[in-house]
C-alpha cells in the first residue's frame, strides 16, 4: 500500500493521537466521512441548471 508498512501507520496513528487526543478522533472520522459522501455525491449528480424567471419587479425612481 504506497510502500508504508504497519509500522509506518503504527507510528503516524500514534502521532495522530497525541496530536488531537482521543475524544476528538470519532469527529474527524465522521467529519472525512461526510466530506467523502458529499464528494461522491457531487460526482454522480448531474448540474442543475436554474432556468426559473426572475419575478422582481424594479421600480422606476
Amino acid at each position: 500500500m504506497f510502500g508504508i508498512g504497519m509500522p509506518e501507520l503504527i507510528v503516524i496513528l500514534v502521532i495522530i493521537l497525541i496530536i488531537f487526543g482521543a475524544g476528538k478522533l470519532p469527529e474527524i472520522g465522521g467529519a472525512i466521512g461526510k466530506g467523502i459522501k458529499n464528494f461522491k455525491k457531487a460526482t454522480k449528480e448531474p448540474d442543475e441548471i436554474d432556468v426559473t424567471p426572475d419575478n422582481k419587479k424594479i421600480d422606476p425612481k
